[in-house]
């Protein structure tokens, strides 16, 4: 099982910093240092300055290492601990990985945390998912049983933490009390949706029982990012 996590004052809103520019993300970041923000870093930046990017964006708030990892449960491991020794405090792997790698990450977090706080993120169905575009093998059962059946099988080995969409939120708080909830397809009223399909507002988000948001283009595309992110926070809380 998971062990207790190490106190620490964990973000309520994660920037997602989906940008090709390391330096415009660094940018970002100092600009909104100081909120109490956490910064999401994906593929898009991880690949073109990985663990160097993780520590200079880890200066203005805690970083969540966005990859979702779905290997073998050793490189699943290793992942996530360079995550962690870069300075991440989060970092996502995916729950079709199967009970072993669950397993495999659960323990690995329980020892992680033994230095400082840190958690993995299991991640269920993507937002941009609908019933209609999931994979031929998913498509015969409803996203929100899909969401439900995967997170009770992360928290059977171990895992408590996870991403979902505002819609699944109720659900997953409903029937893993404990769980900590990672919301993307966050969008404040009046925001396009993008490319995401299961989205809600901040508001709606707390109120189903999210932990935590994640918020990318209202942010990223604001013309004030700071006071837009002021806002979002005041939304949620």
């Amino acid at each position: 099982m998971s062990g207790t996590l190490v106190k620490s004052l964990e973000p309520k809103v994660f920037v997602a910093l989906d940008l090709d520019q390391p330096r415009e993300a660094e940018a970002i970041a100092e600009n909104l240092s100081g909120l109490g923000l956490g910064f999401k870093l994906g593929p898009r930046l991880m690949l073109r300055e990985g663990m160097a990017l993780v520590r200079s964006i880890a200066q203005h708030g805690q970083v969540f290492v966005d990859c979702k990892h779905f290997d073998i449960p050793s490189t699943m491991e290793s992942a996530v601990r360079a995550a962690f020794d870069a300075g991440a405090s989060f970092s996502t792997i995916h729950t079709l990985a199967g009970p072993q790698a669950l397993k495999k990450m659960a323990e690995v977090e329980a020892e992680l945390n033994r230095e400082r706080a840190f958690r993995v993120l299991a991640v269920t169905i993507l937002t941009s998912f609908s019933q209609d575009s999931l994979p031929i093998h998913l498509k015969e059962t409803k996203i929100e049983n899909l969401v439900e059946a995967l997170a009770k099988e992360s928290r059977a080995n171990g895992i408590k933490s996870f991403v979902c969409s505002p819609h699944e939120a109720k659900r997953l708080r409903d029937a893993i009390p404990d769980s900590f909830l990672v919301t993307p397809g966050i969008r404040p009223e009046g925001s396009s949706t993008g490319d995401q399909v299961r989205i809600e507002t901040p508001k709606a988000a707390k109120l189903a029982g999210s932990s935590a948001l994640v918020v990318g283009r209202p942010i990223l595309e604001a013309s004030d990012r700071r006071a837009m992110a002021e806002k979002i926070l005041a939304d949620f809380t």
